[in-house]
């Protein structure tokens, strides 16, 4: 756990992958914390260094007294990436996180790279519903708009198959400390971005819900994307905690617009078949074509490895999973034996390998199962022998 204290306040963060990538920092919505993230921190890790924080009067981050201000809340971003270390990366904020990120495109906009608005607002013409809520909780604790705050979170359906997300959505509400959570609904309640929207000229992305009641596209949405320069928008079948409630499309699009297709697919494509088969596999392989198949070689590189291995959204391990599984159920065995040794080597357990063909049994058929079992155990005995060496 990492604190970073800043004239006096100390505010929660912490720093997930390898020192190498780009940074991504995540903002989360009021009411919820830096565990919000969860799902896209994991499935981002390959490609980026993760930075999240719980901001100022939520999770391990102080609670201080009176009303916040966005403009605040923006420079408490600012000072916990300067703890970490962290010069430039992308911004992802959703809703109150939004907000701060607005703030942030048009007043530090040499600190971003990318910025992604999500399911956020620049405004709120009518303050008092957020006044409201703000002065029950002082009075009365979380527990009085609860409820009320979570059938607006999810939709219906979400909240009908009780879902572990639902109840730690709920439980991080209930634990919001009131003081904190006032706060920051002050600086929703007197917050207008729009005057400054136009000075954001980071490539930013809208994320809006088609069933948001709280920031929904008219009136929210379409401010955002009508006023930011070149910002591009994208619809979610979700209501306002889109990436909680449809955790692997939100993800899919984030990485749509932080990692843009290869330049060259033929050598992105050899350098995955290289990182997923090994040098001396595609040496031999190269060295092998001829005249009569090379083109056929360099077709699969551009489209097998180059446009599908690279996709961001499925991590190698289930890539390789799936190809194994596949051919197993097809019957191709040179291939399964090729891709199975080259996932082991790589860290594939094998008591992954075993559930995958216990799986295949079921929908593919014992004796493709059999056969698959004899060739693993065969490359299992190989790499133990290996390792003995």
């Amino acid at each position: 756990m990492s604190f970073a204290t800043i004239d006096g306040v100390r505010h929660f963060y912490r720093v997930d992958g390898n020192d190498d990538r780009p940074t991504i920092l995540f903002s989360h919505s009021l009411g919820c914390d830096h565990a919000q993230w969860d799902s896209q921190a994991a499935d981002l890790l390959p490609y980026f260094r993760v930075l999240r924080y719980d901001i100022r009067g939520h999770g391990a981050s102080d609670v201080t007294p009176g009303e916040y201000s966005i403009e605040q809340l923006g420079r408490d971003a600012l000072a916990v990436a300067d703890a970490a270390g962290i010069g430039t990366f992308a911004f992802c904020g959703l809703s109150l996180g939004g907000m701060i990120g607005q703030w942030l495109g048009a007043n530090a906009g040499d600190r971003l790279t990318h910025l992604v608005l999500a399911n956020t607002s620049p405004h709120y013409p009518n303050p008092q519903p957020m006044e409201d809520r703000r002065t029950a909780v002082l009075r009365n604790g979380m527990l009085v708009v609860v409820e009320m705050v979570l059938q607006r979170f999810f939709t219906p359906e979400f909240i009908a198959k009780k879902s572990p997300e639902l109840a730690s959505t709920r439980r991080t509400f209930l634990s919001t400390n009131p003081v904190g959570y006032g706060g920051c609904c002050a600086a929703i309640r007197d917050m207008n971005n729009i005057p400054s929207l136009g000075k954001i000229r980071t490539p930013t992305l809208i994320v809006f819900g088609d069933r948001d009641l709280s920031t929904p596209w008219t009136g929210a949405g379409e401010i955002l994307a009508a006023s930011i320069p070149g910002a591009t928008a994208v619809g979610l079948p979700s209501a306002h905690l889109s990436n909680l409630e449809l955790p692997r499309t939100f993800t899919s699009v984030l990485l749509d617009f932080l990692r843009p297709p290869a330049g060259n697919a033929f050598e992105a494509g050899d350098a995955m078949r290289r990182e997923v088969l090994g040098h001396a596999h595609v040496d031999r392989s190269t060295a092998g074509a001829t005249e009569f198949n090379r083109e056929f070689q360099q077709l699969i590189t551009r489209y097998a490895w180059g446009a599908v291995w690279t996709r961001p959204l499925l991590d190698r391990r289930t890539r390789r999973m799936l190809v194994i599984a596949t051919t197993a159920a097809m019957g191709r065995w040179e291939e399964f034996r090729l891709h199975t040794r080259a996932a082991l080597a790589d860290g594939l357990e094998p008591c992954d390998l075993k559930e995958l063909l216990l799986q295949t049994a079921v929908y593919a058929g014992v004796p493709a199962a059999n056969t698959g079992f004899q060739v693993a155990m065969e490359e299992l005995q190989s790499l133990k022998e290996k390792k003995s060496k």
